[in-house]
């Protein structure tokens, strides 16, 4: 890509220019330069999306999930019957084995440490059951205030 020009001290000798000419490549490199500074915060996850509302009614599992209930005083109840911590375990362990598909709901004051809450978790794991989901209240909507 060198190109031949007349010259030198005798006149009739050609000799290669050696220069490349990066104002192309300079062109191209500030075009993507441009591209990538626009496309990168559209990369970025946990894009807010306004979710469709719909009149479906609402997906019943085959069985009503287990109720675990934790009072700020330090309380277990598996449904609406208290249980005392050394026998939780054993407790759903035997209902796990009736039914292994079940989940468990559990409902935690929000007061209670959160620690308290993990040893609780910690014990619902170790009677087997994987199906656990944290029960919470809706916030209040403006119009609701």
């Amino acid at each position: 890509m060198a190109m031949l020009l007349p010259g030198g001290d005798d006149g009739d000798e050609a000799r290669p220019v050696a220069d490349i000419n990066v104002t192309p490549l300079v062109d191209v490199m500030l075009v993507l330069l441009v591209i990538f500074m626009v496309t990168a915060p559209m990369l970025t996850a946990g894009v807010t999306v306004d979710l469709p509302r719909t009149a479906a009614p609402r997906l019943t599992p085959p069985e009503p999930p287990l109720e675990l209930g934790m009072t700020r005083d330090g309380k277990l109840f598996l449904g609406k019957e208290e249980v005392a911590e050394p026998a939780l375990e054993p407790r759903l362990s035997t209902l796990h084995a009736e039914s292994p598909d079940r989940a468990l709901h559990l409902r935690a004051d929000r007061g209670i440490e959160y620690g308290e809450v993990l040893r609780v978790m910690g014990l619902v794991h170790r009677a087997g059951i994987s199906r656990l989901a944290l029960v919470s209240q809706p916030e209040a909507t403006p119009a609701a205030r």
